[in-house]
């Protein structure tokens, strides 16, 4: 614009006034499309910086008639109430153990289903009202609609009824997230559920077939072995694809000690219903992967977790020129979350080649805001993010996998250090002994930077989330090794790993 008298002047020939409301054509600065965790937090801080921002949210309901609220995957079938039917197994395995420190009671123990189920879901529920409360505080537009691009700027949200509004923008985030995969067989959708319908699920489930062997499919059969049921999964390759598969065959074979049935290299090519009821009586006819077998089962509930669709196919990306995937249906984007057409931008799950959790989505969504409406320049890091599967033992991950690192840095320029360990609280118990596992991965030329960080065993994540922190700023064998631990805990092992990979030391425990 210039000095004082450039802007003076500016202002009387309405200049000023026309940059100022250079995106007053439009009826929002922001219109961001899905209201799960991402979606969220890029339009609440798009608001807190002063912007005029809408967000549409729809569920289309599962083939079996399952919806839910505000919040997205995480809040409603994902993160919250997986982990909290991960703690009641957890409270189970607890409750055997407390007989070893003294406590009696006599009556046997039952889990009631039900009675979880709506305690889970009446939190969830206050979860759904926060998230309103807060886009109304903030003044976000909450519309309950579907939302389509119809042309440039402008959506059609079509509502439950049918009925349909249009909305213009200046900017687009898009952040719809992904649902689960069906197998595209015979009883599928009419017979078989998915993680939408499991959490809410208003009857215990009873004998169940788990589809899948991704961390949802280990971690669903894991929680319903741990509240007592007859679990079998059925495994197409290998187990948690894309994590440490050492890691992975641990916490399958620890699954497999403690009850869940493995049917390895098989995939269902029918389901059929034997009897209604809830739950009825499904028969599965699965084929071998490797040869003409082929065996049957009957299950009460058939659960698939075989992955999950980008819900972007359905959304007239195509009438804006918005370039997705032609086969995942993901969005490929730039550095700064930016789309081929340059006001359209997208986060969270359906972007192309980045991580899909949901802290990663609340921290591209809040940065995002923040540079299109606040100056910022930060970009969201989606190096050395930590995760944990809440399988019935935890497994909690930082960097690469060994599998990556060898591929990245070659075995030769790798050190690994590993132990077992032996909980203090599984002691008494009378718990397995060397199981627990930690390992890290250190690159040798980069003066033993850890750059792959691994641990099975109780509160994993609670573990895993402070040294990552620890590998943010750079993380050591050497910083390891100078740090004090706090005893007794999981977490000291990783600062008195002695024994490497390449030793061939034995690792087993004798005390704690």
């Amino acid at each position: 614009m210039g000095g004082c008298d450039r802007t003076f002047q500016a202002h009387q020939s309405g200049l000023l006034q026309k940059l100022l409301q250079e995106d007053s054509t439009y009826d929002y600065d922001l219109i961001v499309i899905g209201g799960g965790s991402g979606g969220l937090a890029c339009a609440q801080e798009a608001a807190i910086l002063g912007k005029k921002v809408m967000v549409l949210d729809f569920v289309v309901p599962s083939p079996q008639g399952t919806s839910w609220g505000l919040g997205g995957t995480c809040v409603n079938v994902g993160c919250v109430p997986k982990k909290l039917m991960h703690q009641a197994a957890l409270l189970g395995q607890a409750l055997n153990d407390s007989r070893k420190f003294g406590w009696e009671y006599g009556q046997q123990v039952k889990h009631n289903w039900e009675t979880m189920t709506e305690a889970i879901q009446n939190h969830i529920s206050s979860l759904n009202w926060g998230h309103r409360l807060s886009l109304r505080e903030k003044s976000v537009d909450y519309v309950n609609s579907y939302g389509e691009f119809v042309e440039h700027h402008r959506i059609k949200a079509t509502n439950r009824k049918g009925q349909e509004t249009s909305y213009t923008a200046a900017k687009f985030v898009i952040a719809t997230g992904k649902r689960p995969r069906y197998l595209g067989i015979q009883g599928d959708k009419e017979y078989c559920i998915t993680s939408d319908d499991l959490f809410s699920l208003p009857y215990c489930p009873g004998k169940t077939l788990v589809v899948g062997a991704s961390y949802v499919a280990l971690e669903c059969a894991g929680v319903l072995t741990g509240l007592g049921l007859d679990v079998t999964v059925m495994v197409r390759s290998v187990l948690l694809r894309g994590f440490d598969q050492e890691m992975a065959e641990r916490v399958g074979s620890y699954m497999e000690q403690h009850g869940v049935k493995f049917l390895r290299k098989f995939v269902p090519v029918m389901v059929q219903q034997l009897e209604k009821g809830s739950p009825g009586k499904l028969k599965v006819v699965a084929k071998s992967t490797k040869g003409p077998e082929t065996i049957e089962g009957v299950y009460n509930t058939v659960l698939l977790a075989i992955g999950r669709d980008s819900c972007t196919r359905k959304m007239g990306l195509d009438k804006i020129g918005v370039k997705i995937n032609k086969k995942t249906g993901k969005i490929p984007v730039n550095d700064v979350e930016q789309t081929n057409v340059p006001y359209v931008y997208a986060v969270g799950d359906i972007l192309e080649g980045k991580l899909e959790l949901t802290p990663v989505a609340i921290q591209a969504g809040k940065l995002l805001a923040r540079r299109l409406f606040g100056g910022s320049l930060e970009k969201c890091d989606y190096i050395n993010v930590p995760t944990t599967v809440f399988t019935p033992l935890e497994y909690g991950c930082c960097g690469l996998s060994e599998e990556k690192a060898i591929e990245v840095y070659k075995k030769e320029n790798l050190e690994v250090y590993h132990t077992f360990f032996w909980p203090l609280e599984w002691t008494v118990a009378g718990r397995d002994n060397n199981t627990c596992y930690a390992k890290i991965i250190c690159n040798k030329f980069d003066n033993y930077r850890v750059i792959g960080f691994h641990v099975l065993g109780p509160n994993a994540g609670e573990v895993t989330q402070g040294f990552a922190a620890a590998m943010k700023c750079g993380l050591t064998k050497q910083l390891l090794d100078d740090t004090i631990g706090i005893h007794p805990t999981c977490g000291e092992v990783f600062t008195t790993l002695e024994i490497t990979k390449s030793s061939g030391l034995d690792i087993t425990q004798k005390g704690c």
